[in-house]
């Protein structure tokens, strides 16, 4: 019987002839496996290639985004600069070792801190008080200001967030980069977060990440995290220095719903009332007030109230820059706040605050903050005539909304010797 087609394919021989590309069939691959072999070789060394120039071009981004200099041009009220580490010797030259700078009056009366920083992916918090200290004059009591309050967070900015490493303030002299930040410290500084944050003292169970957080770790303690020892040597410093009143400057995407509006632990209620009625009056924008949860822990407005005489406030602004429903995240979007997917969220009632074509600008929002600041120190003084605070040349809303925040930013390279600072 002659062989069918089955046993032909079946057969040994022909499935030996099948896969022996040496047999008389005409194929010679002796110089296609070298070939191949060199091809995959020269990929493989391409890829390493690209992927080392990008390991080391990011790499030389991240140590200059961590290493960049801020310049403070001490302005003439400045009196002195001290560091967070004068107040708790473990913080003493390392990262967080914020900058304190002083500036008294000329007459006694109250003391007033304010805090940028907290979370610096959130510039309009240090924008203000960068204003104060180039600017402002204090002519009774005392203001101390805190420009970097968590210096970790500026170093890095959020993973997988798109963020840009910094952005630049135009001037009349050129333009102001400031580093773009964080919302929490840098992992480089501290880390591994833990599965469950548990504050201290409370005991209360928070997000694990915000260990990290300086507005969760209040009132910190001097064995703990470095963002629980950065918030230790505030409240030495708020203790020891007889603190009256704690400003903290914050921003908040618009999806959040506290916003626009002054937070106050209940020792300073009537203040903050009042505040932000002669705000929405005198000034043209409207905030407004809510009273700290006793019972949410680690936040400043809280946590200071509670565990120092100081009255403890904190301001929000909007930053459309944060919402989740952004578009491109570019330091173009953090500077104008203009966004048409935020707009749109807001045309389907998922926001908390108003946006329109004009967004919500940089100058908008330092300028609400510096309104806010300013307002303090008048109300507390009309209150307390026997302890006051004054101060000069601090803009208000129209005026750095007119001029823009960099018509306000001295020039590092006039400065004269001994008046020139770094965050």
């Amino acid at each position: 019987m002659a062989p069918t087609t089955s046993d032909i394919v079946r057969s040994p021989k022909s499935e030996v002839r099948s896969r022996n590309p040496g047999d008389d069939t005409g194929h010679r691959t002796s110089d296609v496996g070298p070939r191949t072999t060199r091809i995959a070789i020269a990929r493989k060394l391409i890829i390493a290639s690209v992927g080392l120039a990008l390991f080391i071009s990011s790499g030389v981004s991240f140590y200059r985004s961590r290493h960049l200099q801020e310049p403070v041009v001490l302005g003439p009220g400045v009196t002195g600069v001290r560091h967070l580490g004068d107040y708790f010797a473990d913080l003493r030259g390392g990262v967080n070792d914020a900058n304190i700078y002083v500036l008294d009056g000329k007459e006694p009366g109250a003391t007033i801190l304010v805090l940028g920083g907290s979370h610096p992916e959130e510039p309009a918090g240090r924008l203000a008080p960068w204003i104060l200290v180039e600017n402002a004059v204090v002519t009774k009591g005392r203001l101390l200001v805190a420009l970097s309050t968590n210096r970790s967070a500026t170093t890095s900015t959020r993973p997988s967030g798109a963020y840009p490493a910094d952005f630049s303030i135009p001037t009349a002299w050129g333009a102001q980069t400031f580093r773009m930040g964080d919302r929490w410290s840098n992992p480089l500084d501290q880390w591994p977060d833990p599965e469950v944050y548990i504050h201290y003292p409370s005991g209360q169970y928070l997000a694990y990440m915000d260990i990290r957080n300086v507005n969760r770790a209040w009132p910190g303690r001097p064995n703990g995290t470095i963002t629980e020892k950065t918030t230790y040597a505030f409240m030495q410093m708020i203790n020891r220095e007889h603190v009256d009143i704690v400003i903290d400057l914050h921003e908040a995407e618009l999806q959040y719903p506290v916003i626009s509006t002054i937070v106050t632990h209940q020792r300073g209620q009537d203040l903050a009332t009042m505040v932000s009625m002669m705000l929405t009056d005198l000034d043209g924008f409207k905030i407004g007030c809510e009273f700290s949860p006793k019972n949410l822990h680690g936040l400043s407005h809280r946590e200071i109230g509670d565990f120092s005489p100081a009255i403890s406030l904190l301001f929000e602004t909007p930053e459309p820059f944060l919402d989740a429903t952004r578009g491109r995240t570019d330091a173009e979007q953090l500077l104008t706040g203009k966004d048409d997917f935020v707009v749109m969220a807001g045309k389907h009632g998922l926001l908390y605050e108003k946006i329109d074509e004009k967004g919500w600008p940089i100058a908008v929002r330092v300028g609400r903050h510096s309104s806010s600041i300013a307002q303090v120190m008048e109300t507390w003084t009309e209150d307390h005539p026997e302890k006051p605070i004054g101060a000069l040349n601090i803009p208000r809303y129209r005026d750095v909304v007119q001029h823009g925040v960099g018509y306000y930013l001295r020039d590092p390279s006039k400065a004269a010797p001994g008046r020139l600072a770094y965050e």
